[in-house]
């Protein structure tokens, strides 16, 4: 088995019930920013790495949202009739990521600096870690209001806690998700398990990063890039 990432799974299933009337008529990742659909700016990053495949879940209001990604060689999964969640989304499509850790990324956030999937791949060190996430520190994140969701110690192993907020990127082994017995869950499951190894591992991002995910973040992060352009 692959020891080194090769494909990227895009969580793009979400209802966006955040994001309030601008998800009536189109799913969130469709949601235009600075002039681009949401999705577009973490489809850049991803393609950046160019990996073998970049697989994206669908659900709420897909087609429009599965003809854009298709042109772009994206492959899509539709999950019906539910959601499966995050955890649920990766094990569903295990059978086109491949075998071996996957590069995962939520779709809704907005980041100045570095690649974060570059990050994670210079760090990657598959003979310790189960997973390795990228944190951001609160002061360096727009439109989120939280102390953080994990605390990085001085190995670099993460515990929960305050200190970094989750930027939606990690590289993560998938091999525990066939021990889950549940069809829908979230991917803190699987994070529970590697924290019991000591096996999650996280990397502190350097830039800044703009939660998109309500609708006040949009102009945060037309912001954002406006002076990334600068």
């Amino acid at each position: 088995m692959r020891n080194h990432p090769q494909a990227v799974m895009m969580f793009a299933a979400g209802f966006g019930t955040r994001m309030k009337t601008l998800t009536q008529d189109r799913p969130k990742p469709m949601i235009p920013v600075a002039g681009r659909p949401l999705i577009d700016h973490a489809l850049t990053l991803a393609e950046e790495i160019a990996p073998a495949r970049i697989v994206a879940n669908l659900h709420y209001k897909p087609e429009t949202l599965e003809r854009h990604l298709a042109a772009r060689g994206v492959t899509c999964l539709l999950e019906i009739p539910e959601i499966l969640e995050t955890g649920g989304g990766l094990r569903n499509a295990l059978s086109v990521l491949g075998d071996g850790p996957v590069f995962t990324m939520n779709t809704d956030a907005i980041w100045q600096g570095p690649n974060p999937l570059q990050l994670l791949a210079h760090a990657w060190e598959p003979e310790r870690m189960d997973a390795l996430l990228i944190g951001i520190p609160p002061e360096q994140a727009l439109g989120h209001k939280s102390e953080g969701d994990f605390t990085l110690g001085s190995d670099g192993c993460l515990s929960r806690g305050p200190g970094l907020i989750f930027g939606g990127v990690q590289i993560i082994k998938t091999e525990l998700l066939a021990g889950i017995p549940e069809k829908i869950f979230s991917l803190n499951l699987l994070w529970d398990r590697m924290l019991a190894r000591e096996a999650l591992h996280g990397l502190r991002y350097p830039g800044q990063w703009c939660d998109v995910g309500h609708p006040e973040g949009i102009a945060l992060a037309e912001s954002l890039l406006e002076r990334s352009d600068v």
